[in-house]
């Protein structure tokens, strides 16, 4: 188990979003620290649904923003979205069926799920956001 830790290299430079990213990644810590511990199913279920919604949450706040400012890769972002919660959900329903038996895969693709998005797809919103606010 490895902890995700908040640096400068995953700011968007937008202290509304940045402050969303960091309760983020405080919650996959929480869920990766109790997947490693073996804690109960039910508990890392909770665990897991808290991350998801705080996950589409945050989806709708930068939407909101992208909205607000006209950002122009709004439709793609968006898109970007609703596709990490349905992979998300995948995730989800394949630990339910195993009773939340977590693989090093399963922490892997939400770890990547979530680091990517930031550096990549959150970073161009970031730098926009940035000159338009």
């Amino acid at each position: 188990m490895r902890d995700l830790t908040w640096s400068d290299t995953l700011s968007v430079a937008i202290d509304e979003v940045d402050d969303d990213h960091r309760r983020l990644v405080d919650l996959f810590n929480v869920f990766s620290h109790a997947v490693a511990e073996n804690e109960a199913p039910d508990y890392l279920e909770a665990l897991l649904e808290e991350l998801i919604a705080c996950t589409a949450w945050h989806f709708k706040h930068e939407e909101r923003l992208m909205l607000k400012h006209r950002y122009p890769g709004f439709n793609e972002h968006k898109e970007e979205h609703q596709e990490l919660i349905n992979g998300v959900d995948e995730i989800r329903q394949d630990l339910l069926s195993a009773r939340m038996q977590a693989t090093d895969e399963h922490m892997e693709s939400l770890e990547r799920w979530l680091v990517e998005h930031i550096l990549t797809t959150d970073m161009k919103m970031g730098d926009f956001l940035a000159d338009a606010m």
